[in-house]
């Protein structure tokens, strides 16, 4: 069996990571093949399996420790496992323990992991446009310091998220934005039909800098534009799928690390 394709990042090169897309696992149509999901109406025992088969692509037989996730800018600092049916509220986790893998699960929101080598700690945030407004990235590196790490030696990675030419928002939304700087005008351009397009990668990677993250690498892969490669919430919702599936971006401490 091999495992599945995942994308990595450059400047967290020696860390365990990947952001995964929806190749290589085995769920069956709609959800084909990598949903690793718990929440969506794929099989349990399926979505186990694809979770299982991401985190042997990085540490083998390493524990998955996830969030149920809420669009929030909490944080929780994780010292060991726990159950899937334990998961707190949250939106991000931060570790120091050699040996777990933290999970992300997203369908167009930005995955951002970070680490710093030299402490040794490691984080993974789900950033939708509440969460990313809210703070989550700032939250997330404020418990990264809290652990020992440094902001100047903290390095970010912004995975694979929809892209502005495909995430059309209402005022509502581009009024908080504005509201808490005039400045946030340039994550936001007017589209084909006249209403305003978010930019929610750069967004985050400014966040990132703008918290003293000295280096930030984008993905710059659109899921909503590849649906071979990529699940999208807002692609199922324009096609009127019933359900839709969940990518997971991985990262951890190699146990050898102690």
């Amino acid at each position: 069996m091999s495992a599945p394709p995942f994308v990595t990042a450059p400047p967290l090169s020696g860390v365990p990571h990947g952001f995964f897309g929806r190749e290589g696992g085995v769920s069956l149509p709609p959800f084909d093949s990598l949903n690793t999901g718990l929440g969506s109406d794929d099989g349990a025992e399926k979505v186990r399996e694809n979770r299982r088969r991401a985190a042997d692509a990085l540490i083998e037989g390493a524990p998955l420790v996830g969030l149920y996730q809420v669009h929030s800018p909490d944080v929780v600092i994780v010292t060991e496992p726990w159950d899937e049916d334990g998961r707190p509220k949250a939106d991000a986790l931060v570790t120091k323990t050699p040996g777990i893998l933290l999970g992300i699960l997203t369908a167009d929101c930005a995955p951002v992991l970070l680490a710093d080598r030299e402490a040794g700690v490691v984080a993974a945030a789900h950033a939708g446009w509440r969460g990313a407004i809210g703070g989550v990235t700032d939250k997330t590196i404020g418990a990264m310091l809290k652990l020992g790490a440094d902001p100047r030696r903290i390095h970010a990675a912004v995975g694979p998220c929809i892209a502005q030419k495909n995430f059309e928002v209402g005022e509502d939304m581009l009024a908080p934005f504005i509201e808490e700087d005039p400045a946030n005008a340039r994550f936001f351009r007017e589209g084909a039909r006249g209403k305003a397009h978010f930019d929610l990668e750069s967004y985050v990677a400014a966040r990132l800098a703008g918290a003293g993250i000295g280096t930030v690498w984008l993905a710059g892969e659109d899921t909503y534009g590849q649906p071979e490669r990529y699940y999208s919430y807002r692609r199922a919702t324009h096609e009127e799928a019933p359900d839709n599936g969940r990518q997971i971006s991985l990262i951890g401490i190699a146990p050898e690390a102690r």
